[in-house]
């Protein structure tokens, strides 16, 4: 519906591609597109005022084919000072109060000699990079612009913002979170399963190294995850019911670090939060299509996962590389990058990989987060008898490397589209 504050004698700007978000995916995808098709005219645009990104004190896993990607794209060299290679990850299975935890695996940090399986990196050096290399592309970032409206045409999406100018697209691409507007205006229905868990996400500083070494502990609550930073630093991904969640971010700075200690313990000496703990809602949410004519979903607007896996953002990074090869091919082929048929490739080449990591992480989520001494047993059993198969061990870390499973897009194997 037309906004009737809106001058429609003025022609609409009309572009190629326009991306709706400015996150990781988002910017990956244009940076992308822009980088192997200099001819197409793509825009970028975010809901979120300009500098929001800036204070986003969370850290996330990059395995190793998105770094051959971001180093294709010119940007890993701007990240990699701040980039923590994981070098080793133990996995227990225990209580909170328990003072032993044994390991039940190990896993060693290369998926090639020479190359860290992920590392660990803050998301405001990830989205920097990215936003500097657009801007020597040449892409325009327009932020506080949300999307309220979408009008499909034959040649073109007409896009709608509260209070700026209508654009035309050939293509528009929904970036724009687990939530996401645009997949909601175009009447894309999910497949959503809540957890009733929240997850908490805080930087802590310790006394003594880490070592590169990432741990998952499964707790009765949910996984408890330790994951490697910079300068004796270590993020933590910690689920909890999300009753309890809300009620440890909101104590006293005193009570969380007690409960914080009797999970994490003091191997690394003493612990000091650096940033206020925040807790965010855990559930799975699968979008039933990835395409509409003139309209593809990417990262968390098509698919929300558990963290458990530490796999969410490289699911993005796979949709993005996919996309952006989809796109850039068909358009050197002189075919309608927004044609239905162009964009069924991607949607077939993304849906089953996000459908399975899905179900992966709802069954372990279910599996582990519980306190059935039955379960914990076959758990426990489960683990020390891969932990002694080296080459289970050797396929989960290619697997979380992301360098396998199904067809591995170019710019994911370090080649251009």
């Amino acid at each position: 519906m037309a906004d009737p504050t809106e001058d429609t004698s003025r022609t609409p700007e009309r572009f190629d591609v326009v991306v709706a978000g400015a996150g990781y995916v988002g910017l990956s995808v244009a940076v992308s597109m822009k980088a192997a098709a200099p001819a197409l005219r793509v825009l970028v645009v975010d809901a979120a005022p300009a500098e929001v990104w800036r204070r986003d004190g969370r850290a996330s896993a990059v395995a190793a084919a998105a770094v051959r990607m971001l180093e294709r794209l010119g940007v890993w060299h701007a990240i990699e000072g701040e980039a923590e290679p994981i070098r080793e990850m133990i996995v227990t299975d225990s209580r909170a109060g328990d003072v032993v935890r044994p390991t039940l695996l190990t896993f060693g940090g290369e998926a090639n000699p020479g190359e860290p399986f992920a590392h660990m990196v803050p998301n405001t050096a990830l989205n920097g990079a990215l936003r500097e290399r657009a801007a020597a592309l040449g892409l325009e970032i327009r932020s506080g612009h949300a999307v309220d409206g979408l009008e499909e045409g034959p040649a073109f999406t007409t896009v709608r913002f509260g209070g700026a100018p209508s654009i035309e697209t050939r293509l528009l691409v929904a970036a724009d979170g687990v939530n996401s507007t645009i997949r909601r205006l175009a009447g894309i229905r999910t497949v959503h399963q809540d957890y009733g868990q929240k997850g908490i996400v805080c930087t802590v500083r310790h006394e003594r190294p880490h070592n590169g070494r990432a741990e998952e502990h499964f707790l009765p609550a949910g996984p408890f995850a330790i994951l490697p930073l910079r300068r004796n630093r270590s993020s933590l991904v910690w689920t909890e019911s999300a009753t309890e969640a809300d009620r440890l971010v909101r104590a006293d700075e005193m009570v969380f670090e007690l409960e914080l200690e009797r999970r994490f313990g003091l191997k690394l000496g003493a612990l000091a939060v650096e940033d206020r703990p925040r807790a965010f809602p855990l559930g799975l949410t699968l979008a039933r299509d990835f395409v509409r004519p003139r309209l593809a979903l990417a990262g968390d607007a098509a698919h929300g996962i558990h963290p458990i896996a530490g796999q969410g953002l490289n699911l993005g990074f796979k949709d993005a590389a996919a996309l952006a090869e989809t796109v850039v091919e068909a358009a050197r082929l002189g075919r309608d990058i927004g044609a239905l048929d162009t964009l069924e490739r991607y949607q077939r080449w993304r849906r089953f990989d996000t459908l399975r990591m899905g179900l992966t992480t709802d069954v372990l989520n279910r599996l582990f987060s519980n306190d059935s001494g039955a379960l914990r047993s076959l758990r426990s059993f489960g683990l020390s008898v891969v932990d002694r198969l080296p080459f289970a061990k050797n396929g989960f870390v290619r697997q979380a490397s992301g360098l396998t499973g199904g067809a591995v897009p170019r710019l994911l194997q370090g080649e251009p589209i």
